[in-house]
């Protein structure tokens, strides 16, 4: 079995932790507003972009090397357009 760790399985599986410690976690008392679902849910829906598109990635190159340039591409450039989203709103 070839096993091939790439930058959006790290990720995944960093974000696969947080959601599992999240969910683990003992409740705090006295919060009025609890908007933890919805952060759960959006992490939720990173974890699956980032497996089907470290799938896509590893379909269409067959270069480990090559991959791993291409996903941290777009890693620092998903992470730019985040940080540009967050200024603009």
């Amino acid at each position: 079995m070839n096993v091939r760790i790439t930058p959006l399985n790290i990720v995944t599986s960093i974000a696969f932790a947080f959601l599992v410690v999240s969910i683990f976690q003992t409740k705090t008392t006295g919060q009025h507003f609890d908007m933890g679902g919805f952060y759960k849910l959006i992490l939720g829906c990173l974890i699956v972009v980032t497996f089907i598109t470290d799938l896509i990635f590893r379909f269409s190159f067959k270069s480990l090397k090559r991959i791993w340039v291409v996903e941290l591409v777009f890693i620092v450039i998903a992470a730019i357009l985040m940080l540009i989203l967050q200024k603009v709103a």
